[in-house]
């Protein structure tokens, strides 16, 4: 067997070294012809379905989210890596259940065949598994790629960013409850306003199948279709099950009487007394686990955001342990959820070497979804440069000495700018100062220069001061401080 896999290997080299120069020809060919062309071509001006450009006042608001978020990261004790934007094909193919067919494949590039990255969680596994690493907290935020079907009011796109938290190496509900804590703290944060963190388990959610009567091998499928719950009416779900998954109506009604089950503690007392009456040993591990995930999230001071839901599957099949999801409980946009995550003990050992598992748990915040949210709120508000203050000139000629204004304010750490015109209006400098919310104007003329002083101008209240030039950075710094305190 592995002499006829090197024997085609070489045969489709040979045939690509053959067609690579034949290919070479005609892309010369058709260069040139475009080039002699004389007639302008016409480009359609748009970005590709399910992306977008972002302008200034845009990526303010998401630096601002960004930074938020690596902040909470961070603060719990992760450190950050990076991944490739594309990975081997067999890397990621067969991890994402049904979802699989929303990968991109790339064009074959030299005998690799590679496709873009889905998410960030099973580049992370790989990354685990070749660099042989045991235990690790780090967190990862970078763009990913889905041919979903775009929608931009809800912060779905085909290229957005995640921006994922992982514990590795640890078999613990303390770090299964850490990570709903962290989604609350960054929810908290963005004041998004109220949210509630639904928390299930695919063990609860196995043992709940076998004790309906679902064959093992149709538990991925089923709970694929009750995935679809927080978009679909439980008809329908149930039509899916039955129509197209090939399950019993009497089952499928059994699976509708858990999935309206809801609440905390007492649905943990409702399900032990069904693992008394089935004896059902998933269900009693699930039960056993969200038990003590709730009584943790206590102690985390996040119970009041928790809903155990037994209607929350989460579609991709590597989890194996808790799952959750964040939602908002007024969303006037429709996003869904804006952050999700769960347990994956398995999901290493299938790059590693010996199959060595190595538990892992983590979560992904949908900063698409949370910066539609934010966009409609601050548009109005959102200040776009970090300048401290705008070196201004009364009079013509003084291009040089609003440089080395600048030279000295950047030398001292404070962001600054001044008119690229050489002798610009007085008045021109001040409007854009006040249109870009610049807090700060020094002005100088013929005067200020004579005397060794230098005037700072209040943008917002118009005020003026003279301060001598070697004070202007301990002033301007003071005043800076002042304007924060406000």
């Amino acid at each position: 067997m592995a002499a006829a896999i090197r024997e085609k290997e070489e045969q489709l080299k040979e045939l690509k070294v053959k067609h690579k120069e034949e290919l070479t020809t005609l892309e010369s060919e058709l260069l040139k012809l475009k080039l002699d062309n004389k007639v302008a071509q016409k480009y359609v001006l748009k970005t590709p379905k399910g992306t977008r450009d972002f302008s200034p006042k845009q990526m303010t608001i998401r630096k601002g989210l960004f930074q938020t978020i690596e902040r909470c990261f961070e603060r719990h004790g992760a450190e950050n890596i990076s991944t490739p934007l594309f990975e081997l094909k067999e890397i990621l193919t067969g991890k994402y259940g049904e979802d699989s067919k929303l990968i991109y494949d790339l064009s074959d590039q030299g005998g690799e065949i590679c496709s873009l990255r889905y998410d960030l969680t099973v580049p992370f596994a790989r990354y685990l598994a070749m660099n042989k690493i045991q235990k690790m907290k780090r967190y990862h935020i970078a763009p990913v790629y889905r041919r979903d079907n775009p929608s931009i009011t809800r912060g779905r796109y085909r290229e957005f960013y995640q921006c994922d938290y992982d514990v590795a190496g640890y078999e613990s509900r303390i770090a299964d409850a850490e990570c709903i804590r962290i989604v609350a703290e960054i929810l908290s944060a963005v004041n998004i306003g109220s949210f509630i963190i639904k928390v299930n388990n695919r063990k609860v959610l196995s043992g709940m199948f076998d004790i309906c009567g679902v064959p093992s091998d149709k538990f991925a499928t089923i709970s694929s279709a009750v995935d679809k719950l927080d978009k679909m009416s439980w008809e329908d779900v149930r039509k899916e099950m039955i129509d197209e998954k090939g399950l019993d109506e009497n089952i499928a009604d059994k699976i509708g009487e858990f999935v309206k089950l809801r609440g905390g503690s007492e649905l943990v007392d409702h399900l032990e007394n069904i693992v008394k009456e089935t004896g059902n040993e998933t269900l009693k591990n699930g039960v056993s686990e969200m038990k003590q995930i709730i009584e943790y999230c206590q102690e985390y001071n996040v119970l009041d955001k928790l809903s155990f839901d037994l209607s929350l599957a989460r579609g991709l099949t590597y989890y194996t342990g808790v799952i959750f999801e964040a939602v908002l409980t007024d969303d006037k946009v429709g996003v869904g959820s804006v952050a999700g995550g769960g347990r994956y003990d398995n999901l290493v050992g299938m790059f590693h070497p010996k199959g060595k598992q190595i538990p892992c748990v983590g979560v992904s915040i949908g900063i698409e979804r949370l910066f539609s949210i934010l966009e409609s709120k601050a548009m109005e508000s959102v200040r776009t440069t970090a300048t401290d203050v705008f070196v201004a000139s009364a009079q013509k000629g003084l291009s040089k000495h609003r440089i080395s204004l600048c030279s000295t304010l950047w030398d001292a750490g404070l962001g600054a700018e001044t008119a690229y015109a050489e002798n610009p209006k007085l008045l021109n400098q001040i409007q854009y100062c006040e249109t870009n919310a610049i807090p700060f104007v020094i002005i100088i003329g013929e005067n200020e220069l004579q005397q060794g002083i230098v005037k700072i101008k209040d943008t917002t209240s118009r005020e003026e001061i003279e301060v001598k030039r070697e004070n202007m950075v301990e002033t301007i710094t003071k005043m800076l401080e002042q304007k924060r305190i406000e």
